[in-house]
């Protein structure tokens, strides 16, 4: 890379760290997204450009406002998904761009059972409303269960359990297309099953928010 095009890249990527400063002078999910794509957008280009330089630049400062406008997107989405689970007995995390929500099924499912409880009604209204406010996301709903039982039981109970979830966010205009449930049954414990409160642990529901364009 030659030095014009060094300095030109940099500029590029302080270019699109500048639209996401927090006043904090911490580097926001926004502003890592911004690195990231400008220099996928500046392999990308470089790659494809036959050693033309301005390619190369056009292509980090494309990935550099891709990859800041999808972090912004996340942060929006999770900061209203923060503010609506709190209390609720959802964990809200975030990876990287993606945005997971653990249901424990003490808060959403009887003991053994697949259909909803109807006092999580209102939490799973709140979820969709903020679905439908942030479209450009896909909606990855997965089931869990401990080690009780056999695993063709617990494979089918999660299976059964993620459609329930996804079920309920489609009759509340949550678009169909963008959900998938997928049960693991005991398959990805987060915790060890030996203990009551392992098993507890494990027992839950998903849900991924993942930006579309990626």
């Amino acid at each position: 890379m030659k030095t014009s095009m060094r300095t030109l890249l940099i500029g590029a990527v302080s270019a699109a760290l500048l639209a996401g400063c927090s006043p904090s002078g911490e580097m926001t999910r926004a502003q890592q997204g911004a690195i990231i794509g400008a220099l996928g957008g500046a392999v990308i280009g470089k790659n494809t450009a036959n050693k033309d330089d301005k390619r190369a630049v056009a292509g980090a400062i494309i990935g550099g406002v891709a990859g800041a406008a999808i972090g912004n997107y996340m942060d929006q989405q999770e900061a209203a998904l923060r503010q609506q689970m709190q209390g609720t007995g959802v964990e809200v995390t975030r990876q990287d761009n993606n945005i997971v929500l653990t249901m424990p099924d003490a808060i959403t499912f009887d003991f053994g059972q697949a259909g909803v409880k109807p006092q999580f009604y209102g939490v799973l209204n709140n979820l969709a409303t903020t679905l439908n406010q942030f479209p450009e996301t896909r909606v990855q709903i997965a089931g869990h269960t401990d080690n009780v039982g056999s695993d063709a039981a617990n494979l089918q109970l999660s299976q059964q359990r993620a459609n329930s979830v996804r079920s309920y966010m489609a009759s509340n205009g949550v678009n169909a297309q963008r959900m998938q449930a997928v049960g693991y049954g005991e398959s990805r414990p987060l915790a060890d099953n030996s203990t009551d409160y392992g098993r507890a642990q494990n027992r839950r529901v998903e849900i991924t928010l993942i930006p579309v364009q990626q």
